[in-house]
């Protein structure tokens, strides 16, 4: 999630960790800086763009090394306020708001290795898009009217709403992708696999992608949709270009992270590759150059994101219609 949902979340869980047992700023903005740190692994350099995209969340996400790292900070953060008799709470505190981070990232489609350093494997269940306001309002909003008040229920109050947000958009994804699934073989479209990941700022709007060898599907399905059926595009995978690249660590690396939603493509003489799950056709943040060459092409280290952002003068009143219900044209 972006930094300030980050932020608000620890705020909020430290200041419930720590009750009476210090002044409620220092509980929320020692929760709310400690809940940042992990994202301090965007200052690292990799060696590639691939690398940096896809080491981003690993070590400094892991559940393990934040818990072993707890103490250290509970213990500086107590000397410093002269309340080491509190080291235990400042601890607790100090633990949710570190790993209620990574917990949050996992939610997302991104990918974040919780496990590391006993499995590599990157979690991202896509139920929550990385920006949402209606998950970080709730959390600002108690935790002002705790720091006004100094009543600890709106604070409470905070958290609970945004867990029960998390939690409808856990069950409108269920919602999306069996509408998706149910969709996919009506059309006869053998897909390997499938996913729904809400379009962007919100969890009524969903963007459904498939992929089987040769092709990758995408739709959108909406909470207040009627009953028309979902109109899926399709456009070629690029798996020839893949496999004539096989091998090369930026392709085998970005194939493996993605779980396999990924598309190459042809732009004059290089070969670009990107991470469908994060983005909408034609536009895919995580785009990379992974080989050049007119006829056979050879690998290249990618130096840099040749990605776009989506173009939100027009993507965003499409966003707004078809969120509704509305079926209008996708912007290309």
């Amino acid at each position: 999630m972006d930094s300030v949902s980050q932020f608000a979340l620890g705020a909020a869980v430290a200041a419930t960790a720590m009750g009476d047992r210090t002044k409620a700023w220092r509980a929320v903005v020692w929760g709310g800086v400690i809940a940042t740190l992990p994202d301090l692994d965007v200052l690292i350099d990799h060696g590639d763009a691939v690398q940096n995209m896809i080491r981003h969340r690993s070590e400094s996400h892991a559940l393990f090394w934040l818990t072993l790292a707890t103490p250290f900070f509970a213990f500086v953060i107590a000397a410093l306020h002269g309340e080491r008799r509190h080291v235990g709470r400042w601890a607790l505190a100090v633990w949710l708001a570190l790993v209620t981070h990574p917990l949050l990232d996992a939610m997302t489609i991104y990918g974040t290795r919780l496990w590391l350093p006993f499995d590599a494997t990157p979690v991202g269940l896509g139920s929550v898009f990385v920006i949402d306001p209606l998950y970080t309002l709730p959390l600002l909003v108690g935790t002002a009217a705790f720091l006004r008040s100094g009543r600890q229920r709106w604070n409470t109050a905070g958290l609970v709403l945004s867990a029960l947000y998390l939690a409808w958009s856990a069950a409108a994804q269920t919602s999306a992708l069996a509408a998706a699934r149910a969709s996919l073989q009506h059309e006869g479209i053998a897909a390997t696999d499938v996913l729904a990941t809400p379009a962007p700022f919100q969890t009524l709007l969903w963007r459904l992608v498939a992929h089987d060898e040769q092709r990758v599907y995408e739709a959108y399905w909406s909470v207040l949709d009627d009953s028309t059926p979902i109109e899926w595009t399709s456009t070629d995978r690029g798996a020839a270009l893949r496999d004539s690249l096989r091998g090369a660590p930026a392709v085998d690396d970005l194939a493996a992270f993605s779980h396999g939603f990924w598309k190459a493509w042809r732009d004059g003489d290089r070969v670009l590759m990107a991470d469908v799950r994060m983005g909408m056709e034609p536009w895919y943040v995580f785009t990379f150059a992974v080989g050049e060459g007119a006829v056979a092409p050879r690998p290249l280290t990618p130096r840099d994101r040749v990605g776009v952002r989506i173009d939100a003068a027009r993507a965003l009143p499409w966003l707004w219609r078809r969120m509704q219900g509305e079926r209008v044209p996708q912007p290309r």
